[in-house]
C-alpha cells in the first residue's frame, strides 16, 4: 500500500487512490511566485530622462539578478563565550541586462551609455556628483500580472557598462549589461 502524504490528506480532506475516478483537488494556495513575472522601472536622471526613454528601458529589461543586502558579524570573545553581533552591511550590487532595441534614436546602449557618463565620462577622465539620486523599483508581479510586491533601490548608480560580443555565428538578439551599485533597499507590499 503505498504511503499517504500526511499534508495532502490533511489539509485537503483527500485521499489519492488508482480507484479515483476524478481528479485531485489542485491547491492554488501552494503556488510560488514565478521568475518570470517582473517589472522593473527607472528614475533616470534629469539629463537624459523623457517618458519614452523610461518605457523603452522597462521594456528592453530583460533579466535582473539577485538583489539583497548582508551584514558582517562582529565576533566578541568574553569569558567562555563567542558572541556576534550585527556589523557593516553591504549589498552586491544588481546587473540588469538589456535588449539593445533600435528605439529612441539613438538605440537602448546609447541611452545607457549616456547615463553612465552621468557618474564617470570615460573620455575626459571626470567623475561627477550628485547623480545618486535615482531610484529603481523591481515590481513582482502576481498570477493575473497586477503588483503584488515591490523591492525599490535607493541611491543607484551605473557602476559598469557592458556590451556583449557580436558573433555572426549566433542568432540572438545583442544585450547591454549594466551593473548598478546602490546605498539603500527597501522590499514589501504595495
Amino acid at each position: 500500500m503505498a504511503t499517504k502524504s500526511h499534508y495532502g490528506t490533511n489539509t485537503f480532506s483527500r485521499t489519492l487512490t488508482p480507484q479515483s475516478v476524478s481528479m485531485p483537488l489542485i491547491s492554488q494556495g501552494l503556488d510560488s511566485v514565478r521568475t518570470y513575472q517582473w517589472e522593473i522601472h527607472f528614475e533616470l536622471p534629469t539629463s537624459i530622462s523623457g517618458q519614452t526613454t523610461v518605457e523603452k528601458l522597462v521594456l528592453a529589461a530583460k533579466q535582473v539578478t539577485a538583489t539583497g543586502f548582508s551584514s558582517e558579524a562582529i565576533e566578541a570573545h568574553r569569558v567562555n563565550d563567542k558572541v556576534y553581533y550585527p556589523g557593516k552591511a553591504s549589498n552586491d550590487g544588481v546587473t540588469v541586462t538589456f535588449d539593445n532595441f533600435y528605439a529612441n534614436n539613438g538605440k537602448i546602449a546609447n541611452l545607457l551609455w549616456q547615463w553612465f557618463q552621468t557618474t564617470y565620462d570615460p573620455m575626459r577622465g571626470v567623475f561627477t556628483s550628485g547623480n545618486k539620486v535615482q531610484k529603481m523599483t523591481i515590481l513582482n508581479l502576481g498570477p493575473t500580472q497586477a503588483p503584488q510586491y515591490e523591492t525599490t533601490l535607493i541611491g543607484v548608480w551605473p557602476k559598469s557598462w557592458k556590451s556583449a560580443e557580436f558573433n555572426y555565428g549566433t542568432n540572438e538578439f545583442h544585450t547591454i549589461e549594466v551593473n548598478f551599485a546602490y546605498d539603500f533597499m527597501n522590499h514589501g507590499d504595495l
